[in-house]
């Protein structure tokens, strides 16, 4: 087969033809989904709005089809694949330019940290292209999402926005409202910082292989007055995985139990008292503005 260039249809049954060539096989583990339906690619750069005044990072290169794309449109490019298959056929997909780094690495260093290879990486290719912010653009697997999501977040990078593919579930959790199933930390952490749209909820037919569950594209843009009311946007992360360690305890329950913050009830009532809440409440009824203020009081 020919390798593969920057203007090569990525269809399904092009896909299986190379892969077959390659001898690679998409590992499930890894989320390896990848689109085949180009008009999406098409929707998802145009939300992205790219200029040559922006860094984009992609997570996930693949086969390089999106990344060949955010070359030509972005002034800067850092596309990270943990997978040497993809890593290697991405190289052969986009030609190496002064404005493209591609790092065979894992995007996070743990679940709570990104890569600090990436973030230099970012940081020494921002200052020589001259790009003023940075943007998530990426058919994100599903392993990461959650993590490359929230640590972006809550980096010092002059994030702009994120457009993303993500599994419909977490979508669901990003976009919820109190008192909803998929309302919990997830939505609050997020909300406390960002503004969160649903673009489009996508098919497992898009894909190939073709995941288990529907998939979404969403919007995420940071919003300023929203981190600068938040006073530590990590210390908060880190109140919220508590407080929904124990999701079905009331509030009451929950915070009295708090790791290394041991209340009795009575305090724990006495200091809901002075926030208007009831302690018979569970967390997911309560809105992103009370979940801060039980952070002040509690943490």
């Amino acid at each position: 087969m020919t390798p593969p260039t920057p203007s090569t249809r990525q269809t399904l049954s092009y896909l299986r033809n190379l892969f077959t060539e390659r001898g690679i096989k998409p590992k499930n583990k890894l989320g390896q989904n990848f689109l085949i339906d180009l008009n999406l690619l098409d929707l998802i750069l145009r939300r992205a709005e790219l200029t040559r005044d922006d860094l984009v990072l992609e997570v996930g290169s693949g086969t390089g089809s999106l990344t060949a794309r955010l070359v030509e449109q972005a002034g800067a490019v850092v596309s990270v694949e943990i997978d040497p298959a993809f890593a290697a056929l991405t190289a052969e997909t986009v030609t190496q330019r002064e404005n493209i780094v591609f790092l065979h690495n894992d995007i996070l260093k743990n679940k709570n940290e990104l890569n600090p290879d990436v973030l230099r990486a970012l940081a020494d290719l921002g200052q020589r292209c001259g790009t003023r912010r940075v943007k998530l653009v990426s058919n994100l697997p599903y392993a990461v999402a959650v993590p490359v999501l929230t640590n972006l977040l809550l980096s010092e990078l002059a994030l702009e926005r994120m457009v993303v593919t993500v599994q419909w579930e977490i979508a669901e959790r990003l976009l919820a409202a109190p008192a909803t199933k998929a309302y919990g930390a997830l939505a609050v952490l997020v909300q406390s910082l960002a503004d969160v749209e649903l673009i489009r909820r996508l098919s497992p037919k898009v894909f190939w292989p073709r995941p288990l569950v529907d998939s979404a594209i969403v919007h995420i843009h940071p919003n300023a007055a929203k981190r600068r009311h938040v006073s530590d946007p990590v210390r908060f992360r880190t109140f919220l995985r508590d407080l929904y360690v124990h999701r079905r305890k009331n509030l009451r329950g929950a915070l009295a139990s708090l790791p290394n913050r041991a209340r009795s009830k009575s305090e724990v009532d006495a200091r809901l008292v002075e926030l208007g809440l009831d302690g018979s409440l569970r967390a997911e009824v309560l809105d992103v503005e009370q979940h801060l203020r039980l952070c002040e009081q509690f943490d």
